[in-house]
Protein backbone atom coordinates (compact mmCIF):
# COMPACT_ATOMS: atom_id res chain seq x y z
CA UNK A 1 0.00 0.00 0.00
CA UNK A 2 1.37 3.39 -0.98
CA UNK A 3 2.06 6.16 1.52
CA UNK A 4 -0.81 8.20 0.10
CA UNK A 5 -3.24 5.31 0.48
CA UNK A 6 -2.16 4.80 4.07
CA UNK A 7 -2.67 8.51 4.76
CA UNK A 8 -6.18 8.45 3.27
CA UNK A 9 -7.02 5.35 5.27
CA UNK A 10 -5.76 7.07 8.41
CA UNK A 11 -8.01 10.07 7.76
CA UNK A 12 -10.97 7.77 7.19
CA UNK A 13 -10.32 5.92 10.44
CA UNK A 14 -10.06 9.23 12.29
CA UNK A 15 -13.36 10.48 10.86
CA UNK A 16 -15.06 7.22 11.75
CA UNK A 17 -13.70 7.41 15.29
CA UNK A 18 -14.96 10.99 15.63
CA UNK A 19 -18.41 9.96 14.41
CA UNK A 20 -18.51 7.11 16.90
CA UNK A 21 -17.39 9.41 19.71
CA UNK A 22 -20.05 11.96 18.75
CA UNK A 23 -22.76 9.32 18.67
CA UNK A 24 -21.64 7.99 22.04
CA UNK A 25 -21.63 11.53 23.50
CA UNK A 26 -25.16 12.10 22.21
CA UNK A 27 -26.31 8.84 23.80
CA UNK A 28 -24.72 9.80 27.14
CA UNK A 29 -25.90 13.43 27.22
CA UNK A 30 -26.51 14.88 30.66
CA UNK A 31 -30.24 14.40 31.44
CA UNK A 32 -32.19 17.63 31.60
CA UNK A 33 -33.50 16.61 35.04
CA UNK A 34 -29.92 16.56 36.34
CA UNK A 35 -29.24 19.96 34.83
CA UNK A 36 -32.38 21.35 36.52
CA UNK A 37 -31.22 19.91 39.85
CA UNK A 38 -27.76 21.44 39.45
CA UNK A 39 -29.16 24.85 38.51
CA UNK A 40 -31.55 24.72 41.47
CA UNK A 41 -28.69 23.98 43.87
CA UNK A 42 -26.69 26.83 42.35
CA UNK A 43 -29.55 29.21 43.17
CA UNK A 44 -29.17 28.37 46.86
CA UNK A 45 -25.38 28.02 46.97
CA UNK A 46 -24.76 31.78 47.03
CA UNK A 47 -25.58 33.88 50.07
CA UNK A 48 -27.55 36.33 47.93
CA UNK A 49 -29.74 33.61 46.44
CA UNK A 50 -30.27 31.84 49.77
CA UNK A 51 -31.22 35.00 51.66
CA UNK A 52 -33.50 36.19 48.90
CA UNK A 53 -35.47 32.95 49.18
CA UNK A 54 -35.55 33.21 52.98
CA UNK A 55 -36.65 36.83 52.74
CA UNK A 56 -39.72 35.86 50.69
CA UNK A 57 -41.07 33.75 53.56
CA UNK A 58 -39.93 36.30 56.18
CA UNK A 59 -41.53 39.27 54.41
CA UNK A 60 -44.71 37.28 53.74
CA UNK A 61 -44.86 36.58 57.47
CA UNK A 62 -44.29 40.27 58.31
CA UNK A 63 -46.96 41.33 55.82
CA UNK A 64 -49.40 38.87 57.39
CA UNK A 65 -48.63 40.20 60.87
CA UNK A 66 -49.13 43.76 59.62
CA UNK A 67 -52.63 42.90 58.40
CA UNK A 68 -53.40 41.22 61.73
CA UNK A 69 -52.25 44.26 63.70
CA UNK A 70 -53.42 47.20 61.60
CA UNK A 71 -56.44 46.00 59.59
CA UNK A 72 -59.96 46.45 60.90
CA UNK A 73 -62.35 43.54 61.41
CA UNK A 74 -63.97 44.00 58.01
CA UNK A 75 -60.58 43.56 56.32
CA UNK A 76 -59.78 40.24 57.98
CA UNK A 77 -60.30 38.20 54.83
CA UNK A 78 -58.09 36.10 52.62
CA UNK A 79 -57.87 38.71 49.85
CA UNK A 80 -56.30 41.19 52.29
CA UNK A 81 -53.65 38.70 53.32
CA UNK A 82 -53.14 37.60 49.71
CA UNK A 83 -52.58 41.19 48.58
CA UNK A 84 -50.17 41.79 51.47
CA UNK A 85 -47.99 38.74 50.81
CA UNK A 86 -48.10 39.45 47.07
CA UNK A 87 -46.01 42.61 47.48
CA UNK A 88 -42.74 40.92 48.56
CA UNK A 89 -43.32 38.11 46.06
CA UNK A 90 -43.70 40.55 43.18
CA UNK A 91 -40.53 42.42 44.14
CA UNK A 92 -38.15 39.61 45.12
CA UNK A 93 -38.99 36.76 42.73
CA UNK A 94 -37.88 38.65 39.58
CA UNK A 95 -34.58 39.45 41.30
CA UNK A 96 -34.13 35.74 42.08
CA UNK A 97 -34.70 34.96 38.38
CA UNK A 98 -32.21 37.63 37.32
CA UNK A 99 -29.49 36.30 39.63
CA UNK A 100 -30.09 32.75 38.41
CA UNK A 101 -28.95 33.89 34.96
CA UNK A 102 -26.38 36.59 35.68
CA UNK A 103 -24.47 34.52 38.25
CA UNK A 104 -22.73 32.70 35.39
CA UNK A 105 -21.13 36.02 34.40
CA UNK A 106 -20.84 37.85 37.72
CA UNK A 107 -19.23 34.83 39.47
CA UNK A 108 -17.38 33.72 36.31
CA UNK A 109 -18.77 30.17 36.46
CA UNK A 110 -19.98 30.27 32.86
CA UNK A 111 -16.75 28.80 31.48
CA UNK A 112 -17.14 25.69 33.64
CA UNK A 113 -20.88 25.42 33.05
CA UNK A 114 -20.73 25.70 29.28
CA UNK A 115 -17.67 23.45 29.08
CA UNK A 116 -19.41 20.61 30.92
CA UNK A 117 -22.54 21.18 28.79
CA UNK A 118 -21.56 22.96 25.55
CA UNK A 119 -25.14 23.09 24.29
CA UNK A 120 -26.06 26.37 25.92
CA UNK A 121 -29.74 26.10 25.02
CA UNK A 122 -30.04 23.11 27.39
CA UNK A 123 -28.52 25.15 30.22
CA UNK A 124 -30.94 28.01 29.56
CA UNK A 125 -33.87 25.56 29.48
CA UNK A 126 -32.75 24.07 32.80
CA UNK A 127 -32.40 27.52 34.33
CA UNK A 128 -35.87 28.50 33.12
CA UNK A 129 -37.46 25.34 34.51
CA UNK A 130 -35.80 25.65 37.92
CA UNK A 131 -36.71 29.35 38.15
CA UNK A 132 -40.37 28.52 37.47
CA UNK A 133 -40.35 25.65 39.99
CA UNK A 134 -38.74 27.77 42.70
CA UNK A 135 -41.21 30.57 41.94
CA UNK A 136 -44.22 28.27 42.22
CA UNK A 137 -43.00 26.83 45.52
CA UNK A 138 -42.38 30.36 46.87
CA UNK A 139 -45.87 31.47 45.81
CA UNK A 140 -47.47 28.44 47.46
CA UNK A 141 -45.53 29.01 50.70
CA UNK A 142 -46.40 32.72 50.76
CA UNK A 143 -50.10 32.12 50.19
CA UNK A 144 -50.06 29.34 52.79
CA UNK A 145 -48.70 31.89 55.29
CA UNK A 146 -51.48 34.28 54.25
CA UNK A 147 -54.12 31.56 54.68
CA UNK A 148 -52.77 30.78 58.15
CA UNK A 149 -52.95 34.48 58.99
CA UNK A 150 -56.57 34.56 57.85
CA UNK A 151 -57.45 31.65 60.16
CA UNK A 152 -55.58 33.16 63.12
CA UNK A 153 -56.94 36.65 62.47
CA UNK A 154 -60.54 35.45 62.38
CA UNK A 155 -60.03 33.54 65.62
CA UNK A 156 -58.33 36.44 67.41
CA UNK A 157 -60.81 39.09 66.23
CA UNK A 158 -63.82 36.83 66.78
CA UNK A 159 -65.11 37.18 63.19
CA UNK A 160 -66.08 34.62 60.59
CA UNK A 161 -63.41 33.38 58.23
CA UNK A 162 -63.78 34.92 54.77
CA UNK A 163 -62.25 33.06 51.84
CA UNK A 164 -63.05 35.55 49.11
CA UNK A 165 -60.27 34.33 46.80
CA UNK A 166 -61.52 31.43 44.74
CA UNK A 167 -59.44 28.95 42.78
CA UNK A 168 -59.61 31.02 39.59
CA UNK A 169 -58.41 34.15 41.39
CA UNK A 170 -55.54 32.27 43.03
CA UNK A 171 -54.47 30.79 39.68
CA UNK A 172 -54.58 34.22 38.01
CA UNK A 173 -52.54 35.83 40.79
CA UNK A 174 -50.03 32.97 40.60
CA UNK A 175 -49.83 33.38 36.82
CA UNK A 176 -49.16 37.10 37.26
CA UNK A 177 -46.29 36.39 39.63
CA UNK A 178 -44.82 33.73 37.33
CA UNK A 179 -44.96 36.16 34.39
CA UNK A 180 -43.14 38.78 36.49
CA UNK A 181 -40.59 36.12 37.39
CA UNK A 182 -40.05 35.20 33.73
CA UNK A 183 -39.69 38.86 32.80
CA UNK A 184 -36.84 39.09 35.30
CA UNK A 185 -35.36 36.00 33.66
CA UNK A 186 -35.58 37.71 30.26
CA UNK A 187 -33.88 40.86 31.60
CA UNK A 188 -31.12 38.71 33.07
CA UNK A 189 -30.47 37.10 29.68
CA UNK A 190 -30.59 40.45 27.94
CA UNK A 191 -28.11 42.28 30.20
CA UNK A 192 -26.07 39.39 31.71
CA UNK A 193 -25.11 41.74 34.56
CA UNK A 194 -26.76 41.59 37.97
CA UNK A 195 -26.75 45.37 38.71
CA UNK A 196 -27.70 46.31 35.15
CA UNK A 197 -30.55 43.79 34.90
CA UNK A 198 -31.96 44.62 38.35
CA UNK A 199 -31.86 48.37 37.73
CA UNK A 200 -33.41 47.95 34.28
CA UNK A 201 -36.19 45.77 35.68
CA UNK A 202 -37.14 48.22 38.43
CA UNK A 203 -36.92 51.19 36.08
CA UNK A 204 -39.32 49.37 33.77
CA UNK A 205 -41.59 48.32 36.66
CA UNK A 206 -41.85 51.65 38.43
CA UNK A 207 -40.60 54.52 36.26
CA UNK A 208 -41.89 53.42 32.86
CA UNK A 209 -45.12 52.13 34.39
CA UNK A 210 -45.72 55.42 36.25
CA UNK A 211 -45.08 57.44 33.10
CA UNK A 212 -47.53 55.22 31.22
CA UNK A 213 -50.19 55.73 33.88
CA UNK A 214 -49.61 59.49 33.81
CA UNK A 215 -49.90 59.59 30.03
CA UNK A 216 -53.10 57.51 30.11
CA UNK A 217 -54.63 59.87 32.68
CA UNK A 218 -53.98 62.92 30.50
CA UNK A 219 -54.30 61.61 26.95
CA UNK A 220 -57.49 59.84 25.96
CA UNK A 221 -55.94 58.32 22.82
CA UNK A 222 -53.31 56.56 24.93
CA UNK A 223 -55.83 55.44 27.54
CA UNK A 224 -57.49 53.31 24.86
CA UNK A 225 -54.11 52.03 23.70
CA UNK A 226 -52.48 51.42 27.08
CA UNK A 227 -53.60 47.84 27.56
CA UNK A 228 -52.13 46.85 24.18
CA UNK A 229 -48.65 48.34 24.70
CA UNK A 230 -48.18 48.53 28.50
CA UNK A 231 -47.30 45.02 29.69
CA UNK A 232 -47.25 46.07 33.33
CA UNK A 233 -50.78 47.46 33.04
CA UNK A 234 -52.22 44.43 31.23
CA UNK A 235 -50.43 42.08 33.61
CA UNK A 236 -51.91 43.91 36.62
CA UNK A 237 -55.37 42.77 35.50
CA UNK A 238 -54.41 39.30 36.72
CA UNK A 239 -54.26 40.56 40.30
CA UNK A 240 -57.82 41.92 40.42
CA UNK A 241 -59.26 38.55 41.38
CA UNK A 242 -61.72 38.50 38.44
CA UNK A 243 -61.61 36.36 35.31
CA UNK A 244 -60.16 38.21 32.34
CA UNK A 245 -62.19 38.96 29.24
CA UNK A 246 -61.08 37.90 25.79
CA UNK A 247 -59.90 41.43 25.05
CA UNK A 248 -57.83 41.54 28.24
CA UNK A 249 -56.14 38.24 27.34
CA UNK A 250 -55.42 39.63 23.87
CA UNK A 251 -53.92 42.78 25.43
CA UNK A 252 -51.74 40.67 27.73
CA UNK A 253 -50.51 38.62 24.77
CA UNK A 254 -49.85 41.65 22.56
CA UNK A 255 -48.01 43.73 25.17
CA UNK A 256 -46.18 40.61 26.34
CA UNK A 257 -44.92 40.06 22.81
CA UNK A 258 -43.31 43.52 22.94
CA UNK A 259 -41.95 43.61 26.48
CA UNK A 260 -41.35 39.92 27.25
CA UNK A 261 -41.05 37.70 24.18
CA UNK A 262 -38.85 40.11 22.20
CA UNK A 263 -36.32 40.77 25.04
CA UNK A 264 -36.31 37.04 25.84
CA UNK A 265 -35.56 36.13 22.21
CA UNK A 266 -32.80 38.75 21.95
CA UNK A 267 -31.34 37.61 25.29
CA UNK A 268 -31.28 33.94 24.26
CA UNK A 269 -29.66 34.85 20.93
CA UNK A 270 -27.03 36.95 22.74
CA UNK A 271 -26.22 34.21 25.27
CA UNK A 272 -25.87 31.56 22.56
CA UNK A 273 -23.37 33.76 20.72
CA UNK A 274 -21.60 35.45 23.64
CA UNK A 275 -17.93 34.77 24.28
CA UNK A 276 -17.48 33.07 27.65
CA UNK A 277 -14.43 34.28 29.59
Amino acid sequence: MSERSERVKGYSDTLEANRSAGAQAADTAIPISRLVGIETRKMFDTRAGLWLMISIAALALLATLAVLVFADDASIEFSSFGAAVGVPIGIILPVVAILAVTSEWSQRTGLVTFTLEPRRERILLAKGVCVILVGIVSIVVAFAIGALGNVIGAAVRGVDQTWDYGLVALLLVSLGNVLALLLGFAFGLLFRSSPGAIVAYFVWSFVVSSLSQLLAANQSWYADLQGWVDYNFSQSQLFNGDALSGEQWAQLATSGLIWFVLPLAIGIWAVLRAEIK
